[in-house]
């Protein structure tokens, strides 16, 4: 597969390097030299120096030959027209990254399709998406949907008091009579671990779990957590994300946002239509206590500094709020919520990757899920006829340690397939594997 990347940050870099693992042909474009020798230096890609926009430079990574055209720059712009461009001349499929989320509605994604950019992705509105999805959840630190919930998969912390804490999956089995779930991978000093039998959970383990939606309840008891009701909402920053984010969540729950500057409180305050807006420094620790933010279910930080984020979000659970969510841009912090008590850290650029990324999965792709900081993909493939996962049972087919075929969804019915199953034709499989084992597993389905 031959890709071109227009942009070398941190979205074009994600993404190459995320791609890399598919020994792709990927080509990256900037004018920054610098940037181009930093991903250069740590990934196998062709890089070139030149501005994405000029029809020469399109030319000379043969954009006419090229299966996917990504635009991830700075510049909403340069994304439009590099796609604009890059569509005339022959690219298969284009996907534009912009940040004006408020005009990528369906009339204007239609727009932008009649000018040759097949797909516009807004990562402050995925972003946004995600936090809503994250309340929504209150004990997971994220989760995602298959089928419309036939088939759950969350990452929730083995709590002190929790029965599978220091045993194996496979000693804690009686606590899962009726197979209806199992844990898939976890989460521990920032590395990410598959669960086999004999894997001992540990105390403050992020464990993944997939299960049907009638054993949520379950598995959160067993956890050592409990589930509990978000009324109220305080967001910290009115950045794009911020202000979104209470447009979503305001007509649900009861929200507050604080914005240090006036004139943007101001103007914030007349486009949303129920959150309550404060002008207030919420870095002042004093000045969140005067906002009764001991009284918060959920505590969301999203200015545009990270350090702000991280230590504001850490200030609202000293405080004694149960749910907080903190967005961060440098991608390097994401791996940081398990060691300082953050639920949930979010990168809007490692979201916006991940989105893209599932436009070049080989074999019957229907969706494609990541979670923060963990190290592979969930993906849930559609079974053909005589692919190579329905000629045998699991056990018997050599599935890669760092793979686990995690849920089956056949005739509209979720459930949890163990060893002794085996796949037919028109099944939906959803598969956790580790980034590097991508393009093998993609094999059993192709």
């Amino acid at each position: 597969m031959r890709i071109v990347i227009a942009g070398a940050g941190e979205v074009g870099f994600h993404l190459a390097k995320m791609m890399s693992h598919e020994a792709q042909n990927i080509y990256i474009i900037d004018d920054n030299e610098d940037r181009l020798d930093y991903v250069q230096s740590h990934i196998d890609v062709f890089g070139v120096k030149g501005n994405a926009k000029n029809i020469h430079i399109l030319k000379e990574v043969q954009v006419d030959n090229c299966d996917l055209l990504i635009a991830a720059t700075s510049s909403e712009e340069t994304n439009l027209l590099v796609c604009i461009n890059g569509k005339k001349l022959g690219a298969k499929r284009t996907i534009a990254r912009i940040s004006n989320y408020e005009g990528i509605g369906t009339e204007m994604r239609e727009f932008y399709s009649s000018l040759g950019v097949d797909t516009v992705i807004s990562p402050v509105e995925l972003a946004s998406q995600e936090i809503k999805r994250l309340v929504g959840q209150s004990a997971f630190t994220n989760d995602y949907e298959f089928e419309g919930g036939k088939l759950i998969v969350f990452g929730i912390t083995i709590a002190e008091n929790s029965p599978l804490k220091d045993k194996s999956a496979s000693d804690t089995q009686h606590l899962n009579p009726n197979r209806d779930f199992k844990p898939i991978a976890l989460l521990r000093n920032d590395k990410t671990i598959m669960v086999h039998g004999d894997t001992i959970l540990l105390e403050n383990d992020i464990v993944y779990f997939i299960s049907t939606k009638k054993s949520i309840n379950q598995i959160t008891n067993i956890c050592g957590q409990e589930c509990y009701d978000i009324k109220n909402i305080m967001i910290l920053g009115g950045s794009r994300i911020g202000v979104l984010t209470a447009e979503l969540l305001e007509k649900k729950y009861k929200v507050i946002l604080i914005e240090k500057d006036k004139k943007k409180a101001e103007q914030i305050a007349n486009h949303l239509k129920k959150t309550l807006v404060i002008n207030a420094d919420g870095t002042d620790v004093q000045a969140l206590e005067e906002e009764n933010i001991e009284d918060m279910d959920a505590f969301i930080s999203v200015t545009g500094n990270s350090e702000t984020n991280i230590i504001s979000s850490i200030v609202a659970k000293s405080h004694g709020v149960k749910k907080t969510i903190a967005g961060v841009e440098n991608i390097d912090y994401i791996n940081l919520s398990q060691s300082i008590g953050i639920d949930t850290l979010i990168n809007k650029k490692m979201i916006a990757a991940s989105n893209i990324f599932k436009f070049i999965r080989k074999g019957e792709v229907e969706e494609i899920a990541n979670l923060h900081g963990v190290d592979g993909e969930i993906i849930e493939f559609n079974v053909k006829a005589e692919s190579k996962i329905t000629s045998k049972p699991l056990r018997d087919l050599k599935i890669p340690s760092s793979t686990n075929i995690a849920g089956v969804i056949r005739n509209d019915e979720g459930f949890i397939p163990f060893g002794g199953f085996q796949m037919q034709a028109g099944d939906k499989v959803v598969v956790f594997t580790q980034t590097g084992s991508i393009h093998e597993i993609e094999k059993f389905f192709q």
